[in-house]
């Protein structure tokens, strides 16, 4: 008697529970996940002027105007400028501290209006933003030092000294439209 050979059937998986096991990660990689957010630039704006009254006068005086060009080359007051020197010119001139007739009154009447065409390179944009900034966090950096002996973003936020410093160095930037 010949016994007939069985054929072996492989071994299965049982796979009707992987859907819910994959639903079950997604969810916990969902939840566990965090996800960036671009904050952009961070600048406080002020508030919009009445449509009924006029913008206030601005002595020629008082205006540094920098314009950054497609090629990335800077100008300020019309004059082409290192992006390097940038922070060191307009330390000086917002500061003023030889009361020279050509730069700023004093540091409360200063302003910086950065203005671009719309082809310039978005990194030399941001570098020129960051040497506005630059230049007045070392003033009032070195205002600080001057009078409470540590620097700005030591002292306590809202206390009565970093206003103080804040008045004397009050960030007047405009950042204008470029043009068509």
């Amino acid at each position: 008697m010949l016994l007939k050979k069985r054929k072996r059937e492989g071994a299965e998986i049982n796979g009707s529970s992987m859907a819910d096991i994959a639903f079950l990660l997604l969810i916990f990689f969902l939840v566990t996940t965090t996800i960036n957010v671009d904050t952009g630039i961070g600048m406080v704006l002020p508030p919009p002027l009445d449509p009924e009254q006029d913008p206030p006068p601005i002595r020629e005086r008082n205006l540094m105007k920098i314009l950054v060009n497609a090629q990335g080359l800077v100008l300020m007051d019309e004059q082409p400028v290192p992006v390097g020197e940038v922070k060191a010119k307009l330390i000086e001139f917002i500061d003023n501290p030889e009361n020279s007739e050509e730069l700023a009154v004093s540091p409360e009447a200063a302003i910086v209006s950065l203005k671009t065409q719309r082809e310039t390179p978005y990194n030399i944009y941001i570098d020129m933003l960051d040497e506005v900034m630059g230049a007045y966090e070392d003033l009032r950096n070195s205002a600080s030092r001057a009078n409470y002996g540590v620097d700005y973003d030591k002292l306590k936020p809202e206390s009565p000294q970093q206003k103080h410093i804040k008045d004397m160095y009050p960030k007047k930037i405009s950042i204008a439209e470029p043009d068509s």
